[in-house]
């Protein structure tokens, strides 16, 4: 191995031994390490086939119901968990990629006394995806208690005059680092490059009934990976739904624990 590739090791494995639960700061450096090509290069256990063969077929896990791919972070770790069959060098930016779609995470080190760390799948999109436009997990979810009838109602005025905007929701969302921010769920008919610029001169127009200092932010409806989308639509009624011809009364659920984080259970000896 060159020096840069033990330099690039040296960096996740250095990251990994600071995670601990509740050190959120640690295992967002770890993110960042897996993130960047020049130090965030991982060892994927290969179960079926070999490195860039057609049939290559990475092994797999179960903790606590989620899947995981497991992975070593460097060659005397591959060494030490005795893996015997394939494996395949990759960045963790590419593996990320690979495995978020599928709703798969990425386990470090299973072999490892403690078992290593697992990192879900949610938290691979906000590496594949850049980790600074996604929320820092687990996030705390709920109904906005914040007083802002000025702001709904410009909105809902703007909304029902932006033939785009189906629908909108609202969230409270508390990151586990970063200050809390309010969130508008976006549920429109159209996507056309038109129809986009329209939607975001709304939200443009709607600000200026925000009180200075309140963060707004606004997901799309449609992105079946985003955690505050699947809340919202579990847990949230529209506030603006055009095809009710009204706004709808807001269900009024309990704050929820959201994801990623150190994990705090290894896996169970033998599962990859």
């Amino acid at each position: 191995m060159s020096a840069s590739g033990t330099a690039a090791t040296g960096q996740v494995e250095h990251m990994l031994r600071q995670v601990t639960p509740g050190r959120y700061d640690a295992y967002e450096a770890l993110l960042r390490a897996l993130a960047t090509p020049s130090t965030g290069q991982v060892w994927m256990l290969l179960w079926h086939g070999q490195a860039g063969s057609p049939d290559a077929q990475y092994a797999n896990m179960e903790v606590d119901g989620h899947g995981y791919a497991p992975c070593v972070t460097s060659a005397q770790e591959l060494s030490a968990s005795g893996w015997n069959r394939s494996y395949e060098v990759v960045d963790g930016l590419d593996v990320a990629r690979a495995l978020y779609p599928d709703r798969y995470g990425l386990w470090l080190n299973p072999h490892a006394p403690g078992g290593g760390v697992g990192i879900p799948w949610l938290d691979l999109r906000r590496i594949a995806t850049g980790l600074d436009r996604q929320p820092a997990g687990p996030l705390r979810l709920s109904e906005p208690a914040v007083e802002i009838p000025q702001f709904y109602a410009l909105l809902t005025q703007n909304a029902h005059r932006t033939p785009a905007v189906r629908s909108l929701r609202r969230a409270w969302v508390q990151p586990a680092l970063g200050a809390p921010y309010l969130a508008i769920g976006l549920d429109v008919y159209d996507t056309s490059p038109q129809a986009v610029d329209s939607v975001r001169a709304m939200m443009q127009q709607s600000l200026a009934a925000v009180p200075d200092g309140l963060p707004v932010s606004t997901v799309a409806m449609s992105d079946e990976h985003d955690p505050v989308v699947m809340w919202l639509r579990h847990n949230a009624r529209p506030f603006y739904d055009r095809e009710a011809h009204a706004p709808a009364p807001s269900a009024a659920p309990a704050p929820a624990a959201g994801y990623g984080g150190p994990p705090v259970q290894p896996p169970a000896p033998g599962a990859y």
